[in-house]
C-alpha cells in the first residue's frame, strides 16, 4: 500500500477468538508493540526509520455475543486535565462471523471471507476449492501462500482432534493434493466398509433362515469378520447342517 507518498508494507495481525475476551484490547495492543519491537530488532522499519502501518484483526466465531471493546481507550476511565492527553487508544477491527450466512460468504471473493469460510467448509469438495481461491487470490506472493498453507495445515489439524494425519506442506497446491489424497483414501475405505456390512447383513440373514435366531457371539463375530471370512461363511450356509460347520476353523 501507498503511504506518505511510499509504497509500505501492511501487516495483518489476525487472532482467532472462539471465546469473548474483555481484555481483547489490551492484548491486540500488546501484540502491536511486540510486532514492532521484532521488526527493530531485525532492522525491517521502514528507510526514514518509521513503522509500517499494522491493521489489527479479531476474527471471532463463538456462539455468545462480542461485548468487548474494541478500543483500548474504552477500558480507561477518562482523566481530566493533562492525564488525558497521555491515554492510550488503539482499535482493532472485529470481524464476528455470526454476521455472515455462508450463502452470503460464498458470495464474497475476498481472502477474508475464505479464511471464514475454511474453518467451517461444507464439504470435502468445497474446502478444496477455497484453496484454490486462496492460491488466486495470492497470486505473485508466495511467501504469503506458505504462510497460508501452513496456517490451513494447522486449521485442519486442531479441528480432525488427531484424526487426521498431515504431512507438512510448501505451499497451497500442495495442501491441496494432500488433502485430496487423504479424501480419496476415505472414500474408498467409506466403500468397503460399506460393501462389507451389506454382506454381513446378507450372511445373518441367510443364517437366521436356516438355523434361526442367532447368539450373540455369532452376530459379534460376523460384524468383527473380514470380507474374505464373510465370503468363505457365505459360501458354507449352502451345505452346512449346523451352525458350528458354518464357522469351523
Amino acid at each position: 500500500m501507498k503511504a506518505d507518498g511510499q509504497w509500505v508494507y501492511l501487516y495483518l495481525l489476525i487472532e482467532f477468538q472462539s471465546r469473548v475476551d474483555p481484555w481483547m484490547a489490551v492484548r491486540m495492543m500488546v501484540y502491536v508493540g511486540l510486532l514492532y519491537q521484532d521488526l527493530i530488532r531485525r532492522n525491517e522499519v521502514l528507510s526514514d526509520r518509521k513503522l509500517p502501518p499494522v491493521l489489527p484483526i479479531v476474527v471471532y466465531n463463538g456462539d455468545a455475543k462480542w461485548k468487548a471493546a474494541t478500543d483500548v481507550a474504552a477500558l480507561i476511565p477518562k482523566a481530566p486535565g493533562l492525564v488525558a492527553n497521555y491515554l492510550p487508544k488503539m482499535s482493532y477491527l472485529l470481524i464476528d462471523e455470526n454476521e455472515y450466512a455462508p450463502t452470503d460468504l460464498a458470495e464474497l471473493k475476498n481472502l477474508m471471507a475464505a479464511v471464514i469460510r475454511f474453518g467451517h467448509p461444507e464439504s470435502e469438495q468445497v474446502l478444496l476449492e477455497l484453496i484454490d481461491r486462496v492460491n488466486l487470490m495470492l497470486d505473485g506472493n508466495p511467501e504469503l501462500k506458505r504462510t497460508f498453507a501452513i496456517w490451513m495445515r494447522a486449521v485442519l489439524l486442531r479441528q480432525s482432534k488427531g484424526t487426521l494425519a498431515l504431512p507438512k506442506v510448501r505451499d497451497l497446491k500442495e495442501l491441496k493434493m494432500t488433502l485430496a489424497e487423504r479424501f480419496d483414501t476415505w472414500a474408498q475405505q467409506h466403500e468397503k466398509k460399506g460393501e462389507a456390512k451389506g454382506e454381513a447383513i446378507l450372511l445373518q440373514r441367510q443364517l437366521i433362515r436356516r438355523f434361526g435366531a442367532l447368539p450373540s457371539a455369532i452376530v459379534g463375530q460376523i460384524a468383527a469378520a473380514t470380507s474374505a471370512q464373510l465370503e468363505l461363511w457365505g459360501d458354507r450356509v449352502l451345505e452346512a447342517s449346523t451352525l458350528d460347520e458354518v464357522f469351523r476353523p
